[in-house]
């Protein structure tokens, strides 16, 4: 039986990966213009030192991760242009509504930073049905290490078992199937996403109904 239900945030909650890599290969080409949007989808999903390092593999061109990134927060202000209430699945509400009147523990385990992820969640309204928000920042091992999702069960006080997880990338299908939990993938085609370890895909997030049904 599923006590708790886990959200990572970007391409879940909200449609963000798209516009944050559409920004970022317009930057890559400035330093290499042979980068490609499929060089830059592993960034999907990742924290920010482990995306910049696969942004510094596509661009190859001497500088540094940290360099690169740097360079695009001081000239690249994007997270301040991109307005997260259009891009918001407004079918989050009604199902957190439920979730919550149904007795779950909610929780958000995403790689993005925690004052962004804060942001996000309340410029939209939901910050206060959640138990716990968690970032990957806070964590040595970033997805697809289990460690974010293993401390989110331990923070609600339930086990991992007990956890069913919606995600869509990869690393965070990874992560959330190496820590023991039900995986639910919500289909994404546009990055190549590998959801072979998930336990479901699902189209719409109201489908976790029916899984959570299933695993009673």
């Amino acid at each position: 039986m599923k006590r708790a239900v886990i959200f990572d945030m970007d391409g879940v909650m909200i449609d963000s990966e798209i516009v944050y890599l559409g920004y970022q290969l317009e930057y890559a080409k400035t330093k290499n213009p042979d980068v490609r949007m499929e060089d830059l989808h592993p960034m999907v999903g990742r924290t920010a030192k482990d995306a910049w390092k696969v942004f510094e593999k596509a661009v190859h061109n001497g500088e540094t991760w940290e360099e690169l990134r740097q360079e695009y927060r001081e000239n690249w202000n994007v997270y301040d242009q991109i307005d997260y209430k259009s891009m918001f699945r407004r079918e989050m509400i009604p199902v957190l509504e439920r979730l919550k009147s149904s007795g779950y523990k909610l929780a958000v385990a995403s790689s993005t930073g925690l004052p962004l992820v804060e942001r996000i969640l309340k410029t939209n309204g939901i910050w206060d049905y959640f138990d716990e928000v968690v970032s990957g920042n806070m964590f040595e091992r970033s997805k697809p290490d289990p460690e974010i999702y293993c401390f989110t069960a331990g923070k609600l006080g339930v086990g991992v078992e007990e956890c069913l997880v919606l995600e869509d990338s990869t690393v965070g299908i990874t992560a959330a199937h190496r820590a023991g939990m039900t995986v639910a993938a919500l289909i994404d085609d546009r990055f190549g996403f590998d959801r072979s370890l998930a336990d479901y895909e699902i189209r719409e997030i109201p489908q976790i109904f029916d899984i959570l049904e299933k695993t009673a």
